[in-house]
Formats: C-alpha cells, structure tokens, sequence
C-alpha cells in the first residue's frame, strides 16, 4: 500500500493466543463471545502484525513481535509456532535484517518487542545489527523498573542487550522520523505507549498498537483490553483518535486483530464501524 509517496507493508511474526477477557477487559464474555469464539482454554487468535515503513529511503520496522527466544512453557500457553517468522517475514519483501534502518518499539510488551533480539551462540544480541531502536524515555524507565502488575511482561532481554550495544534512541515525547513518518504519544495501555503516523500528499494512516489491539477496540470505547496501566487515559485517547480519523479519512492499522489488518473509521447514527482495506505484505 502507498501512504502517498511512502510504502508501507504488513511483516507478520505469526500469531499467538491470548485470554479472551484479558483482551476486552471488563466487557462480559457473553457479549464478546459474538465477536469471537475462544477457544478450549479461553483463548483468542492474536495477530503478530509489524509494519515496515518505507520513506525517504529509510526502512522503518514498527514493533518486532514475540520474536524466537520463547521457553517450551510460554510456547504452550500462547500457541506460538515455528521460528524466524518476522526475519521470513522481511525475506520475502527482499530484506534482511542488515537491511532495517530504524526499529520502532510502540512499547515494550514482551508481544512487541520480543523479536528486537535474538539468542546467538549462547548469547542474546539485536536482532536487527544496523538499526537505531527508537522508544519513548518514559516507557524505557517502566520497562526498566517494573513493579508487581508489569514485570511479566517487561523482560530484560528483549531490550537491555541493546542500550548496552549503544542501539537505543530515548525520545522525549512525540518525535519526526523522516519528514513524512513520526512517533506519536498514545497514552493509556502504557503511560508512554506510542503509535505511528504516516502523512505524505494528503493522505494518512496510523499504526496504532496497543491502543487498539483489534478493530472492536476503537469501535466501542468502552472495549478496553485489562492490560491496560492507565484505563480511562486509553478511553480519552481514543476518543479523540476516532473523530480524527473519520475526520481526515485516516488508515487505521491494527497489530493483533486476524481479521482485520486496516481500515478507515466510519461514523453512522454516532456509531463507529471499520471498513477494512486490503493490506500489502
């Protein structure tokens, strides 16, 4: 898909499976469950769905996925199979890993940042060897110092063997990454959860992350994920996302829906729906 003169497609780290009411929160399962049918042990599908970004001549990797360092436990209670699924991913558009210019952490949930680094002769290096990792500062002092509620998913390796190899940019807020691409706050699943903006010739997307894991999430504010550290700050976000993005005919891309990958936000009798576009990848 072409964002203007930016490409963008959708690079897949596979899927994985989550609880069901972890992903709508307080909403009754009686009422998701229309939505989507879990599996035997409460499970939904999650899609592993990073973007690249392609402007000015600079690749841009949004958000790495579980990425291959999983134990046998953890493979068993998300369902993730097969290895090397983002880098097989990328090797299809052509690419290597030497190849990605600049890595993009929307936050550092194990889900998003897993694939930043890879176990290599016993050692645990970046994945991505020629990239700048770009995450916001604050996000880096919560992953950093994680408290009872968060340290399961924030895990050390997927992001300390990169400040220690010089790999991180700490950004103070939102920030350009290339005239046409740049990180914007998107505050509520974390306090500093970010997504990303494309705009180049009048038209826009946003990769919005965890703000809104599946379309559902931005359909209904109420339809929260219970992950999220700051609940009523995500309900604002997206409040103020939805009639922005109906507002200027924004793509919305979303990360874990498996149904689907994009679309624009329609507004009708003040109620939302998506109405999905095909996605390149």
């Amino acid at each position: 898909m072409r964002i203007g003169d930016v490409e963008i497609y959708a690079v897949s780290d596979g899927t994985f499976w989550m609880d069901g009411g972890a992903l709508f929160g307080l909403v009754p399962k009686v009422l998701w469950e229309r939505i989507v049918t879990p599996d035997e042990r409460n499970r939904v599908p999650m899609s592993l769905r990073c973007l690249l970004i392609v402007s000015r001549d600079k690749r841009i990797l949004v958000d790495t996925g579980m990425g291959d360092k999983l134990s046998a436990k953890e493979r068993d209670i998300f369902s993730v199979e097969g290895e090397k699924r983002l880098v097989s991913s990328l090797a299809r558009l052509g690419l290597s890993p030497e190849d990605i210019d600049v890595v993009v952490n929307t936050h550092l949930h194990s889900d998003h940042c897993g694939g930043n680094t890879v176990l290599r002769d016993g050692e645990v290096v970046p994945t991505f060897p020629n990239a700048e990792y770009w995450i916001q500062r604050l996000e880096w002092a919560d992953a950093a110092f994680p408290n009872e509620r968060t340290r399961a998913t924030y895990l050390a390796p997927n992001y300390l063997p990169l400040w220690e190899r010089n790999k991180v940019r700490l950004l103070y807020g939102d920030t350009w990454i290339t005239p046409e691409v740049r990180c914007v706050v998107t505050r509520g699943h974390t306090r500093a959860h970010q997504s990303v903006l494309i705009e180049s010739r009048g038209q826009k997307a946003l990769y919005l992350g965890d703000l809104a894991p599946w379309a559902v999430n931005i359909e209904r504010l109420a339809w929260i994920p219970s992950f999220d550290v700051e609940p009523l700050e995500t309900l604002e976000t997206k409040r103020w996302i939805r009639q922005w993005a109906a507002r200027e005919k924004a793509i919305l891309v979303f990360e874990h829906d498996p149904r689907i990958a994009a679309g624009y936000l329609v507004e009708d009798n003040r109620r939302f729906r998506v109405e999905p576009v095909e996605l390149a990848g």
